[in-house]
């Protein structure tokens, strides 16, 4: 974790000790859970194959609570019960790769909170994958508040990086599921 002129940036290196596909299925079908309970409901709203590549292209909404301090939210821009987020994701299983790009779609007016991240399989050991991902928060439409939202943010990141580490080793080391889907929802694919 870092911070720079371009506000906060999250950068994290990790290796799966398990085959990508495994680490892909379950990342694909880990919301919601209870080891991550600022998540509570994501839903695919586009899903497509490309016909020549066999690429998988999926856009899902996130639906988080908002976990913006009291104190903060006197102030209406910030006063809201959820934050959405808007995470593309492109997977190519010919070339055991899933590229992730994802951004805050709620004050996008006002920050811009983006996410990039890769899993692959190893090249040190096929039955292995890695993960990479890069974030950065910039807040630039709050005024005054700008540097407070980014000392919050680089604080609760910095929390949610530690939370999210253990619980994706969690989750990863469960043999991967389908979760069922709730009324009215596409059921997240397996793969």
């Amino acid at each position: 974790m870092q911070e720079s002129k371009m506000g906060v940036v999250v950068e994290v290196k990790k290796v799966y000790p398990y085959p990508f596909q495994h680490v892909v299925i379950s990342y694909l079908n880990k919301y919601p859970t209870p080891l991550e309970k600022h998540v509570s409901a994501i839903k695919t709203v586009e899903e497509k194959t490309d016909p020549e590549t066999g690429v998988v292209y999926r856009r899902r909404i996130a639906t988080c609570n908002n976990v913006i301090p009291s104190f903060l939210r006197k102030f209406s821009i910030l006063n809201v019960p959820n934050v959405y987020l808007e995470e593309e994701s492109w997977l190519d299983m010919k070339m055991r790769v899933m590229t992730l790009r994802s951004h805050c779609i709620t004050w996008a007016q006002y920050a811009s909170l983006n996410e990039e991240s890769v899993y692959r399989e190893s090249t040190e050991n096929s039955n292995w994958t890695e993960f990479i991902q890069k974030g950065t928060i910039k807040i630039t439409g709050a005024g005054l508040l700008n540097c407070v939202l980014e000392t919050f943010a680089q604080t609760f990141l910095k929390q949610g990086v530690k939370r999210a580490k253990m619980a994706d080793s969690r989750y990863v080391t469960q043999r991967p599921r389908s979760r069922r889907p709730a009324a009215k929802e596409k059921e997240e694919p397996s793969c």
